[in-house]
């Protein structure tokens, strides 16, 4: 399966690239992950559970960055394996690069593949699950990134609580 989107994230390029070498960042974006331990340098050991059909499995594996050039492009790679549903394995191609009128664009190119039980449930229903976690993925990575705008702020406060819109940003000031 491949995939390639781009979407404008309201943050800076430095912003988005500190997000995502953030193994806290990547942690809350990777839907269904338990667990990610690790550095940017040295890869990380990450624990998702996923289901996709009727086959709900824990995969265990690594998640590593690659083909860095600082602050403008990288690619992150992950395999799992998931027991007896079987494997899990993919990777994105992401750059980034000051957007007109400010912000950043955030391009990426996604691959995607599965073998073993997982594999039997078909090629739709595969694409289609490989379309959501990667959409899932980058929609809350840049939800962490952007800063709420001020109905946001309002309605968190009319809330009595605070919501989790821009958490990366707010947090690095």
């Amino acid at each position: 399966m491949k995939l390639a989107e781009q979407r404008h994230i309201s943050a800076e390029p430095s912003v988005v690239w500190s997000a995502m070498l953030n193994p806290e960042v990547l942690r809350q974006c990777v839907p269904g992950c338990e667990s990610l331990t690790g550095s940017a340098v040295d890869g990380f050991e990450a624990v998702v559970v996923q289901k996709v059909g009727p086959v709900k499995a824990r995969f265990s594996g690594k998640v590593t960055l690659s083909d860095i050039v600082e602050g403008r492009s990288l690619r992150i790679a992950g395999e799992g394996q998931g027991g007896v549903a079987g494997y899990a394995k993919g990777g994105a191609n992401v750059t980034m690069a000051p957007a007109d009128g400010g912000g950043t664009t955030l391009t990426y190119d996604v691959d995607a593949s599965v073998g073993g039980k997982i594999a039997q449930l078909g090629s739709r229903i595969i694409d289609g699950f490989a379309r959501n976690m990667a959409g899932q993925f980058f929609d809350r990575f840049q939800n962490a990134i952007e800063a709420p705008g001020p109905d946001e702020d309002a309605m968190a406060d009319d809330a009595g609580g605070e919501t989790k819109k821009g958490w990366f940003k707010r947090l690095i000031g």
